[in-house]
């Protein structure tokens, strides 16, 4: 007896030009809906890029009519339903869902694997026609599909004007800023100030740099799993447009876990005042590599982003060490 799962998808090699034609209908038409779906995606905050991906979008569509028509005076007017899961080995498009939090230079890269895969298949089904029509259509679908990226910088000549680039720009800029600077930072912040006490504290009240390592293992750790759940979950992103929660949750987790090991690192020196020494310069410059960030990516002024920093590490260090030596 044949098991299912060896009958139940065909390869290339075995399809005939019918469903060779069925199947390049579905394909096209899959992909001008993936194109205008980008477009209708992107419309609100990349509006030339949009108009980009509706002529793309366009362009696949008149390549499914032409199958359409060639399909047609071959072989009648009923299609066969053939998709891409129903052969081996035949290239996958994502599902929708996994594409809408993909940033722009993702969009674009996915869009050049999508013609190339695409153009490949062109060119394998031309070859396995006898028709001599059918064979002339499948070759200047394939030398079609490898002219896209032309025809895309036809479009985005079109378009994308500096104007609109510039716009477009300062909008990726934000999203990068709202995804990753932003909770990194808070991260960052959260590892370097909130873990000073508890370390600083079992240092100088057991001047043992192994436990004192081992207390800011855990709270590092710890503070980062933390903040990394707080992130992901306190918003998805849709509303507040600050982007994929599981790439904030990821940029704030680390960040905080990376806060607190810089001055754990240290009591790996077996000896207690070079541990603490180095700890303290290594605090020192997390504040103010701090208060560089928040000038940089938040545009706060300087002397204010280290004023609060700085200060502010300041007073939770001192506590620690208060709270320690008492």
């Amino acid at each position: 007896m044949t098991l299912p799962i060896f009958t139940t998808r065909k390869r290339f090699s075995d399809l005939t030009e019918r469903e060779i034609l069925a199947l390049a209908i579905s394909s096209e038409e899959d992909d001008s809906r993936i194109f205008a779906g980008w477009a209708e995606y992107l419309r609100a905050d990349y509006p030339a890029t949009a108009a980009i991906f509706d002529g793309m979008s366009a362009e696949e569509d008149d390549h499914r009519r032409r199958l359409i028509d060639a399909y047609r005076q071959r072989f009648g007017e009923t299609i066969p339903v053939i998709r891409r899961e129903h052969v081996a080995g035949y290239y996958k498009r994502r599902p929708a869902w996994m594409m809408e939090n993909m940033s722009l230079d993702a969009i674009r890269d996915e869009a050049a694997q999508m013609e190339h895969d695409a153009a490949e298949f062109y060119a394998r089904a031309a070859q396995a026609s006898s028709d001599v029509t059918t064979r002339k259509l499948l070759g200047d679908l394939a030398a079609a599909e490898r002219g896209h990226e032309n025809r895309a910088e036809e479009l985005r000549a079109e378009h994308l004007d500096a104007h609109a680039r510039d716009d477009e720009d300062a909008v990726r800029h934000r999203e990068f800023v709202l995804t990753w600077i932003q909770p990194g930072l808070a991260g960052l912040m959260d590892g370097s100030v909130s873990t000073l006490a508890p370390i600083f504290a079992v240092a100088f009240a057991t001047q043992d740099p192994w436990t004192t390592f081992l207390v800011g293992l855990a709270a590092s750790v710890g503070a980062g799993i933390s903040m990394g759940f707080t992130e992901a979950a306190s918003d998805d992103g849709v509303v507040s447009g600050r982007g994929s929660p599981l790439k904030r949750g990821i940029a704030s987790g680390v960040m905080t876990t990376v806060g607190g090991l810089g001055h754990a690192l240290p009591y790996l020196i077996p000896h207690f005042w070079t541990a603490t020494t180095i700890a303290l310069i290594v605090v020192f410059i997390e504040l103010w590599a701090i208060a560089w960030i928040q000038k940089r990516w938040m545009q706060t002024p300087f002397w204010r982003a280290a004023l609060q920093v700085v200060v502010g590490g300041g007073l939770v260090l001192a506590a620690g060490v208060l709270i320690g030596s008492g």
